[in-house]
């Protein structure tokens, strides 16, 4: 059974119910989410959504990448 996320969610919410999160992320290339205090000030308003358009991403790229982890989005 796959883990569901939401698009719309924080990272802050996401990582802090799934840690694992952090590494896919970085996977991404999403590296700023491990400089200190990033995730407990910009992860708190920033949602997978925006982060995946401030970095110009395919999100069937980043959904692949979720998929092969256990995770499914919600629609």
């Amino acid at each position: 059974m796959s883990k569901k996320l939401s698009l719309e969610e924080s990272v802050f919410e996401l990582v802090n119910r799934h840690p694992e999160v952090i590494d896919i992320m970085v996977e991404l290339g999403f590296h700023d989410i491990t400089k200190p205090g990033m995730l407990q000030t910009a992860g708190r308003f920033m949602t997978l959504s925006k982060g995946v358009k401030l970095k110009r991403m395919d999100l069937e790229t980043v959904r692949q990448a979720f998929w092969r982890h256990g995770f499914e989005f919600l629609e």
